[in-house]
């Protein structure tokens, strides 16, 4: 985290919306749900999702968990529990390619609450001052606030007044709604007449739900990474003005020469100012492993691959097959998950991504054969960027 002086002026340091989540080997909490590494806690540990959801798509092998994250919202989606996953697969042979990292979204859904559209129209946008909650960290990183009420972040106490903690255990709910739940219907209602004109356009056509698969036994999963706990999160705080001048840099007289239109080619393209934007962002808080925001705009390693291409150009996330709706970005991680999850093991093939970028529905649906009250599981969008290979 970036040091600073809590007496120094204020404006001096920025603070962003992005909740940064730091690692740990030890946990004040047991109960706490967020974590990188590890098996994962599903929400009903009775009803796991279906195996296939885990396997490679390259060599449909078991992947292992990167990421698990509680991510409740209760001010945005009332009743819902709700958690994040992404894996990995861990063979050498199958990186840099589609389908190696894949992000499971685990819903539970108490009470359906009906959509207002007309309403959310009119709804004005609150600043980013009264979004951010005092005590925002201890949702995402701490104990489940399911049932309680509060934080719309599941870093903290979110946009409320109460926890919502995607890092630790959740309680059960007072009582579950027990109506006959009504089928999920895609409407277009209160949408833009360009965007319900549009929407097939960037929405992948319905998935049948993958068949049952149980989950291997222990002792034919691949090796899973250690259990590092995310029980710490804070805004992220910019220096605006860093005064740290490198020893070896070299100040231009005024009058000096101007470099050659080649030689300002050669600079220009051996620099791509995206991944300069990304390192600059990153040493400023260097422990950092996961990056929050719902709803917000990821920090992306590179413009010029193919998922950086994608995102600067404003085409977006694709939308979400099981609902229609659109897709957001949540959360992204940090090239310093990798140092911690491989940490002092040698022997390990090192994993090879930039960052880690996760897409969910925004309207947190269920899947449709899952009734009120039943944990559901739906794939996410995973956008990778991959480190970028020295150029010979």
């Amino acid at each position: 985290m970036a040091d600073y002086d809590s007496d120094s002026s204020e404006g001096e340091f920025e603070e962003t919306n992005v909740l940064l989540g730091y690692a740990s080997k030890e946990a004040d909490d047991e109960d706490i749900i967020s974590r990188l590494g590890g098996r994962p806690d599903w929400l009903d540990p009775e009803k796991p999702p279906s195996a296939a959801l885990a396997r490679c798509k390259v060599c449909s092998d078991m992947m292992v968990q990167l990421l698990q994250l509680n991510g409740e919202l209760p001010e945005k989606f009332p009743g819902h529990e709700r958690r994040l996953h992404v894996f990995g697969c861990r063979r050498s042979n199958c990186r840099r390619r589609d389908g190696t990292v894949r992000v499971l979204r685990g819903v539970r859904v108490f009470k359906q609450e009906a959509p207002n559209p007309a309403k959310e129209e009119k709804k004005e946008q609150p600043k980013a001052e009264e979004a951010k909650p005092v005590a925002l960290g201890d949702a995402l990183f701490g104990a489940s606030s399911f049932g309680r009420g509060g934080s719309a972040n599941p870093f903290g106490g979110g946009g409320g007044t109460g926890s919502a903690n995607p890092f630790a255990k959740p309680s059960e709910p007072e009582e579950k709604e027990e109506e006959k739940p009504k089928p999920q219907e895609v409407s277009t209602a209160g949408l833009t007449k360009s965007f319900a004109e549009t929407l097939a356009l960037n929405v992948p056509p319905a998935q049948p739900p993958p068949p049952p698969e149980p989950w291997p036994t222990e002792d034919k999963m691949p090796k899973p990474y250690p259990t590092l706990f995310l029980a710490d999160a804070d805004y992220e705080t910019l220096d605006p003005k860093p005064t740290n001048v490198p020893a070896n840099a070299r100040v231009e007289a005024a009058d000096a020469e101007e470099p050659s239109a080649i030689d300002r080619e050669a600079f220009e393209s051996s620099m791509d100012a995206a991944f300069q934007k990304f390192a600059d962002r990153l040493a400023q808080n260097p422990e950092q492993v996961i990056r929050y925001e719902y709803a917000g705009t990821p920090l992306l390693y590179s413009k010029t691959d193919a998922i950086g291409k994608k995102l600067a150009s404003g085409r977006g996330i694709p939308g979400c097959a099981n609902c229609g709706g659109r897709r957001t970005f949540e959360v992204q991680l940090t090239p310093q998950a990798i140092v911690e999850l491989e940490g002092d093991d040698m022997s390990l093939d090192g994993m090879e991504w930039g960052t880690i970028i996760v897409g969910v529905c925004e309207r947190d649906c269920r899947p449709r054969d899952t009734e009120l009250g039943q944990a559901g599981y739906l794939e996410e969008w995973a956008g990778v960027q991959w480190e970028e290979l020295a150029k010979e």
